[in-house]
């Protein structure tokens, strides 16, 4: 399969825990959540443009706290315009965007990020609630069940 995320080339770190059987790389985690993504999990102001042509609207930063659980590293964040950030994900010298796709090709600075904390994020309720929506998703699917 050809993977269209930012940094696909190069997202050869593994898991750092055994709770996500199936998921041991960045490959493998996209893969699991082109199953799970859904318009409840996107952000509520894009949620009316939300898509499964466009599943990785809105998702950034509720995927990439979900990654850091998964594969350790940092969450880091590029500034958007309308004062919102991007989240993507470093785990050692391996950097990768999972939900780059929402964006067109080059309109992101990878270059310009701060470290993100899941503290921030989260003390939006709504934000945290999407979080484990996610990831409830995330463990249904791979467990093979009804999500």
């Amino acid at each position: 399969m050809e993977y269209c995320f930012w940094g696909a080339d190069n997202a050869d770190c593994r898991a750092i825990t055994e709770d996500h059987p199936g998921i041991e790389t960045p490959h493998d985690m996209y893969d699991a959540l082109c199953h799970v993504w859904c318009a409840e999990t996107c952000a509520p102001r894009m949620r009316k443009d939300w898509t499964k042509d466009n599943m990785t609207l809105g998702q950034c930063s509720v995927t990439a706290f979900l990654v850091q659980d998964i594969f350790g590293g940092e969450v880091l964040g590029i500034l958007l315009p309308d004062g919102n950030y991007h989240c993507f994900n470093r785990v050692g010298n391996c950097a990768f965007d999972l939900t780059s796709e929402q964006f067109p090709e080059g309109e992101l600075d990878y270059t310009a990020c701060s470290e993100q904390f899941r503290e921030d994020h989260f003390a939006k309720e709504e934000k945290k609630q999407r979080y484990i929506l996610l990831k409830e998703r995330l463990r249904s699917y791979l467990n093979k069940e009804t999500i």
